[in-house]
């Protein structure tokens, strides 16, 4: 459960608590940190511990690339300091003994946040937001594969001949996911009793893929749920001999996965996107929000989809999106309205993947939703029909295209600071050039008698 500090004191003199993960959030989404003795957290580690600040300018591979201006082999890569938020203090129930907190990154010197860290980035969106006088709402769907096989053995054998543990399409398929429940179970009720609040999990549109569900909250708290229920359920399939992947397209001839994030705005505990008197319950500042995130799409697109393999996912006739457009309840757009016509009426943005960073993803939506309001945007009227057919509005194809929408955004400039979209401007190049030097399987057997 989520709990006080003081409630963790009482834990750990009882014995009952041992260890604690001071983690931050890194630029892919990953938890990173310490592991500290419960008892000397709470003896002075709650205020502050440290971490090298190539933490922050990586890659999946935890290298550290060139050409960051943040941190470099001539800089020294020093430290930042990590600062415990203790309103994230919460047990990690599949982990003996165990509770975790989240921090804030700050200057080692100055102690400012660290402007590129991603939950700096989120909150400095929430007080834009703020500031207009709302409050954000969001949930985000997590979907992933379940594999038969452990990590281990997948990477003992090259990610070679990769099984589901299940052998058909599970969509809402209730004996098929009954044979998961060793897994999908203790998810569910692991994440609920360490106080992130779980509506449900279900199976998705292909053999072993897998939905989790969390009930929608304040941005910055979804963003922090999201984060921790992915880590759990790679940790959770761990320990039943699983491996959990939340790799968008994992084989082309599989459905990819999605991470969609729902959003309205909120005043005076009230959602200011409905309108009982207006068409569809549209209020006028939901007009605005959506013709921002629609004229925006591809100036944000690299943050809902950050690597190479996330564009394999935008097939035609996938469930995918391929166009920025918006539609109500079609799952074939890039934004579907929900909930029309009534208070719960929203945007869900079904653009993302998997394997989009929660605190990235949501920031630049509410940027992008932001101008919207403050040029008094006007939205077009819903498409209706099959959203696949036509070229209008096109996401953008690869993540070279992404990467040059970001670099060249006035909007995300102006909203985040150059050096924040420059920062991630480089991130999408090393991954770019990464792959480049890569030869491929796919290559090899392609041309390797043929050419």
């Amino acid at each position: 459960m989520s709990m006080s500090f003081d409630e963790l004191k009482a834990k750990t003199e009882a014995g009952e608590i041992d260890t604690v993960l001071v983690c931050f959030v890194d630029m892919q989404g990953r938890l990173l940190g310490k592991r500290f003795h419960a008892g000397h957290f709470i003896n002075g580690a709650y205020a502050e511990t440290h971490c090298c600040n190539y933490l922050l300018a990586t890659d999946l591979e935890m290298t550290t690339p060139d050409g960051y201006a943040s941190t470099s082999w001539e800089k020294g890569y020093g430290d930042y300091t990590m600062k415990p938020d203790l309103g994230t203090l919460r047990l990690m129930p599949w982990l003996e003994g165990t509770a975790m907190v989240l921090c804030d990154m700050l200057d080692h010197d100055t102690h400012a946040e660290v402007p590129h860290s991603p939950r700096a980035i989120l909150k400095k969106q929430l007080r834009r937001l703020e500031a207009l006088g709302y409050e954000a709402i969001m949930a985000t769907e997590l979907e992933f594969f379940l594999f038969d096989k452990s990590y281990e053995e997948i990477r003992k054998g090259g990610f070679r001949d990769l099984e589901p543990i299940s052998g058909y399409n599970e969509d809402y398929h209730i004996f098929q996911t009954t044979k998961e429940e060793h897994v999908m179970r203790p998810i569910r009720n692991h994440l609920w009793n360490a106080g992130i609040p779980i509506e449900c999990t279900k199976g998705e549109a292909e053999a072993g893929q897998e939905e989790l569900n969390i009930k929608y909250a304040a941005a910055l708290d979804t963003a922090d749920y999201h984060t921790i229920a992915k880590h759990a359920i790679k940790e959770i399939a761990w320990q039943q001999g699983h491996a959990a992947s939340f790799l968008p397209k994992w084989h082309h001839d599989r459905v990819g996965s999605s991470s969609h994030v729902h959003q309205s705005l909120w005043q005076d505990g009230r959602n200011v996107f409905f309108d009982k008197d207006a068409d569809l319950g549209m209020s006028q500042l939901m007009k605005h929000y959506m013709a921002g995130m629609l004229k925006y799409a591809p100036d944000y697109t690299y943050f809902l989809a950050p690597y190479i393999n996330s564009y394999k996912r935008f097939q035609v006739g996938s469930f995918a999106p391929t166009r920025t457009i918006w539609s109500v309840d079609n799952r074939t757009a890039g934004f579907r309205l929900c909930g029309a016509g009534t208070k719960a009426v929203r945007v869900e943005c079904r653009v993302g993947g998997s394997d989009l960073n929660p605190y990235l993803a949501m920031a630049v939506q509410l940027a992008a939703g932001i101008a919207g309001i403050e040029e008094a945007l006007e939205l077009s009227p819903p498409f209706s029909g099959d959203a696949y057919v036509g070229d209008e509005g096109m996401i953008p194809g690869t993540l070279r295209d992404a990467r040059a929408t970001l670099k060249g955004s006035d909007m995300l400039r102006a909203a985040m600071g150059d050096d924040v979209v420059d920062h991630y401007v480089r991130a999408a190049e090393v991954e770019i050039e990464d792959f480049d030097r890569v030869v491929t399987d796919y290559e090899i057997a392609r041309g390797f008698e043929r050419c």
